[in-house]
């Protein structure tokens, strides 16, 4: 058996050509005794790096790559190819800007949503949009880590991870959510029995792993509640089975994370390098360097710990309602909409003049906050 003479190429990528066999070793016949192996030393898997740029999960990447919709170099790329610092990506035409997973730094903001804002970047309807009032990022995006619906409060997480989101969302990971519910009606011990036990939904078994109560008086009863799914208004339909309805739900909790008291609605904060590390320690996702606030982005946080800045409510909505479990201690929402800091991906901005009906109901705390009435779990 003769040895081969010219190296073999990768036409897509010639940075994962394997090396020359000239520097192999052979026996006396002529054969390779050490196996040639490509190089995969600060590659990375395509599907991956789409996915952790916040393009879509691995799986929706793997469609797209295989409709052809991808190229590498100006070549088609294919399931399994790999890239590396300095290649050019594009999707649809459009150049993706790839940094190595190491060189990213990772980021993530806790956002108080208000009612009437919708979670998604774009909307047809032009109603206002949880990125409206995001910080612009440029050649990266906020990838939003659950889903709240339109009438829901509380937290949402965004990142710029989509490898990170994409774990803390997967249900096989199990990561605890909870919320504040407000109950129209009183959750007996034989239905508490049955909301942890499992009620079968039209979607499958769902259940609460925990649910306790938090107040309240007449027939507006407040609870908490935990699950470790995030399925569509999960925590409404429980209730719904059991002939109770939800009239509140604000989520409180996020894995490891929870919404931070001086936070106010329509607000957010950058999250520093304790709290990112709970997260991704949950998730099983190595550390990464520069990760956390320094310098002025760290004063700022520490300012806003000591004077939170005032909420803001949704555009949508002129409804003040009282204060939460969650949300103890703090002041009345006041003030409009700001104009700055908005996501360049974020969608139009609603049209002015809308309003609703002011409501004022009570609280277990007996504090004002703005918030809202339905949710998704």
């Amino acid at each position: 058996m003769s040895k081969p003479t010219n190296p073999t190429r990768n036409p897509r990528n010639p940075k994962l050509s394997t090396p020359d066999p000239e520097a192999e070793n052979y026996n006396l016949d002529g054969e390779a005794t050490v196996a040639t192996k490509v190089s995969t030393a600060g590659t990375e898997k395509l599907q991956k790096a789409l996915a952790r740029m916040g393009l879509g999960s691995r799986r929706q990447m793997e469609e797209v790559i295989k409709a052809g919709r991808v190229s590498i170099n100006t070549n088609a790329a294919s399931i399994g190819d790999r890239v590396a610092q300095g290649d050019e990506i594009r999707v649809d035409g459009r150049l993706i800007k790839y940094k190595s997973e190491n060189e990213k730094r990772r980021r993530i903001i806790a956002y108080y949503k208000p009612e009437g804002e919708i979670c998604s970047a774009n909307d047809p309807e032009g109603r206002p949009t949880v990125y409206d009032r995001l910080p612009k990022l440029t050649h990266d995006r906020w990838v939003m880590v659950g889903r709240l619906d339109i009438n829901s409060t509380g937290l949402l997480l965004f990142t710029n991870d989509g490898e990170l989101a994409h774990r803390l969302m997967h249900p096989s990971n199990q990561i605890e959510r909870e919320y504040a519910v407000r109950v129209l009606g009183e959750v007996t011990p034989q239905i508490a029995s049955k909301l942890t036990a499992g009620v079968e939904l039209e979607d499958g078994l769902a259940k609460f792993d925990d649910i306790q109560e938090a107040g309240g008086s007449g027939v507006n009863k407040w609870y908490n509640v935990k699950l470790k799914e995030g399925r569509n208004r999960e925590v409404r339909r429980l209730f719904e089975s059991q002939d109770l309805k939800v009239s509140r739900l604000l989520r409180t909790k996020y894995g490891s994370f929870s919404l931070p008291k001086e936070l106010r609605t329509g607000r957010f904060l950058e999250l520093d390098k304790r709290d990112i590390h709970d997260l991704t320690d949950l998730v099983n996702l190595r550390p990464r360097q520069g990760t956390g606030l320094y310098g002025m982005a760290k004063r700022k946080q520490e300012r806003i710990k000591d004077k939170p800045l005032k909420a803001r409510r949704s555009r949508t909505s002129d409804r003040i309602e009282s204060g939460s479990p969650a949300s103890k201690g703090r002041p009345a929402s006041s003030g409009g909409p700001a104009s700055k800091g908005r996501s360049g991906t974020a969608g139009s901005p609603a049209s002015k003049g809308r309003s609703e009906g002011r409501n004022r109901s009570e609280r277990p705390n007996g504090s004002d906050t703005r918030g809202n009435k339905r949710g998704r779990s």
